[in-house]
């Protein structure tokens, strides 16, 4: 996109001054300036888009000092954060991330920006032991308050076994901790909250939840209801599925996403000639990518057999490979990137991928020699094309 340049009323010793995230010290702290609001105010579409400026580009339109020296620069193009709009027209914006931990300008926000009817913006923070850095939560607005549910947070914030449970009040935007009792989800994000009709209870489905082992990350499939008046969580489902994840054994990220592009790239370069140098390129980095995984001299590796990536997820016990339902006039929310489907009998085994593991689930049960099958032929696949041992760990149902 075009970067909006920079009002003159700003100056670069006023973006140095508000350059960089912060967190408040009052309870809630006001941290509305030019600075900031600018980068709000770039772009307020009437549906949520990440489009706004990046951190890059926020600290490149002044002129700014490198993140890897200075720190990161505040930006609000974020990744979890949730946006709420009121009866009154007011949107509420909480939190979230920007990029990730490997990024110099990676940061997870704890702050608050309302934005009126009118368009103008009030920007809060807080203390990090009233509202911690938050990110993948969930926003439920119940009459005079927005009840904020789940986190995935920093490593070290985690508190494994528990939920972070949150009111934002409405009118003074002070917020406060909900102790709750019973049968919890855990450590959950990236989930989803519904209201009830009667506004008593918040039933949360799907997510994440970090167990803080091995399992780290694994799938929510269960639902889980919150009491707003008595604070009590309640379990309503019990699946017990059977759940495995597949990893390098040497816990390195896998290379599925550059075969996958590389495999793309050749098919388009078989019917395209200019493409061909693109592809060769592509072709010689991951040759070096898989070498630099096995060997410390950084040896090219041969390429494994493209041809397998498309058998990974199709292994001879399916009765029917679900096809993913593109539709390119609806906007796509992300919920299905790397999820793959099959069918076996009248039970459907999902697999979902990411640049660590594959995670699958057999939702139903399927006899223990099927699953066993499912097992092997993933392992030996995914061995095949990463050319490292590959570990398979059950995930215990709780």
């Amino acid at each position: 996109m075009s970067i909006e340049r920079p009002p003159a009323t700003i100056e670069r010793s006023h973006f140095l001054e508000w350059r960089s995230p912060r967190r408040g010290t009052e309870h809630p702290h006001v941290m509305t300036n030019d600075v900031w609001k600018w980068l709000i105010e770039t772009e307020l579409p009437d549906d949520w888009t990440n489009t706004r400026l990046n951190a890059y580009q926020a600290n490149d339109a002044f002129d700014g000092p490198s993140s890897m020296k200075a720190g990161p620069c505040w930006c609000f193009s974020r990744f979890g954060q949730t946006k709420t709009v009121l009866p009154d027209g007011r949107i509420v914006y909480v939190a979230g991330e920007h990029e990730d931990f490997y990024d110099p300008d990676f940061y997870i926000y704890n702050d608050v920006v309302v934005v009126d009817s009118s368009g103008d913006v009030q920007i809060f923070g807080y203390p990090v032991d009233v509202f911690p850095p938050t990110d993948f939560h969930s926003a439920t607005p119940v009459d005079d308050a927005i009840i904020l549910i789940g986190n995935l947070g920093y490593t070290k914030d985690r508190r494994y076994g528990q939920t972070q449970v949150l009111r934002l009040e409405l009118d003074t935007w002070r917020i406060s901790a909900i102790e709750t009792f019973g049968d919890a989800p855990g450590w959950i994000n990236k989930h989803q909250a519904e209201l009830s009709p009667d506004h008593s209870e918040i039933r949360i489905t799907g997510g994440k939840i970090d167990r803080g082992n091995e399992t780290s990350l694994i799938e929510n499939i269960d639902d889980w209801v919150l009491n707003i008046q008595s604070r009590h969580w309640q379990r309503l489902t019990r699946r017990q599925w059977t759940r495995f994840v597949l990893y390098r054994k040497d816990k390195k990220w896998n290379h599925l996403s550059g075969i996958r592009n590389l495999l793309f790239s050749k098919q388009i370069a078989e019917h395209n000639q200019e493409y061909k140098k693109q592809y060769e390129s592509r072709e010689k980095e991951l040759r070096k990518e898989l070498g630099r995984n096995k060997f410390w001299w950084n040896k090219p590796r041969a390429l494994p057999d493209l041809k397998l990536l498309e058998t990974l997820y199709k292994p001879d016990v399916a009765t029917e490979i679900i096809e993913k339902n593109i539709d390119l006039d609806e906007e796509d929310d992300g919920d299905e990137y790397g999820v793959y489907r099959i069918r076996v009998g009248n039970v459907i085994v999902r697999y979902v991928e990411d640049m660590y593991n594959i995670a699958v689930t057999v939702e139903g049960e399927l006899p223990p020699n099927i699953v066993e099958r499912l097992k092997n032929d993933v392992r030996e696949k995914f061995a095949a094309l990463e050319q490292v041992p590959i570990t398979c760990q059950i995930i215990p149902s709780e």
